[in-house]
């Protein structure tokens, strides 16, 4: 009799041991999964609304000459960066600027997953007019005699992008210009929802081509270092995601582009 209860005790002891292995191997397996990523954010190259000064946010031109050879130099200054996985917004600028990004830094096979909330703002009624008369009528709204005169005072801060949406909404007679909050609410939502489903896969490097304002906007409370300044086509905003937080390491940065022309 005592050596049968033995006998089952030791089968008992031996179950609860392999349990305790695979939970082992479950923590272990879950601890390797989680990683921090590194998110690298692009500017689109320049287009044809760009060159003629004209607003350009769900509105969409082509790349210039200029915009394919400056995300053809950025793929070349990342040659090193191994990216495991691309988004862009919806428009033809942002995914044209994808994929001429991995063609030429060597990774053909990945694509970039388009996303309508990496979109630029939605100026409404004005997309497409001048520039001139869309912050023209900004100015004015805003009392100022001119659109140099306001931009004096964007300049020190005085004006901001925010102010200057709010006014655009309240112009647009379409109804469908966005404010400032809600794309920056959209394009922080998506930048989460990326960070988190990279970070489960391991981490890793991940490539996000998006638009000026709306980088802008997506960064704005997670940095001290953004003031507003205007992101030239193909930089690049380096954001660190890992335990859960958002680290902005660099705004705008040109080098890479600087780097990939000296090849």
């Amino acid at each position: 009799m005592k050596k049968h209860i033995w006998k089952l005790l030791v089968v008992v002891l031996g179950i609860l041991l392999l349990a305790g292995c695979g939970m082992n191997d479950s923590t272990s397996t879950k601890e390797k999964a989680d990683g921090p990523v590194t998110i690298y954010v692009t500017r689109h190259g320049k287009t044809m609304f760009n060159t003629v000064h004209r607003a350009q946010g769900w509105s969409d031109t082509p790349l210039t000459k200029k915009g394919v050879d400056v995300a053809q130099d950025l793929g070349d200054g990342l040659t090193d960066v191994d990216f495991k996985a691309a988004y862009s917004s919806d428009s033809g600028r942002a995914r044209e600027t994808a994929r001429i990004v991995l063609d030429s830094k060597g990774q053909k096979k990945l694509n970039a997953a388009e996303s309508t909330q990496l979109r630029e703002v939605c100026f409404g009624s004005y997309e497409g007019d001048l520039d001139e008369n869309m912050w023209g009528d900004v100015a004015k709204n805003l009392g100022y005699p001119s659109q140099e005169a306001m931009m004096k005072d964007f300049a020190t801060g005085k004006v901001t992008l925010e102010m200057c949406l709010a006014e655009i909404v309240k112009l647009d007679q379409s109804g469908s210009a966005e404010n400032y909050d809600t794309v920056k609410k959209r394009m922080q939502d998506k930048l989460k929802s990326i960070a988190k489903e990279n970070a489960k896969n391991g981490g890793g490097n991940v490539l996000i081509v998006s638009h000026g304002m709306s980088i802008g906007a997506m960064i704005s409370d997670m940095t001290d270092e953004y003031k507003g300044q205007q992101l030239e086509n193909a930089s690049v905003t380096k954001i660190i995601y890992e335990n859960g937080k958002f680290t902005v390491d660099s705004i705008g940065d040109m080098s890479y582009v600087e780097a990939g022309q000296k090849k």
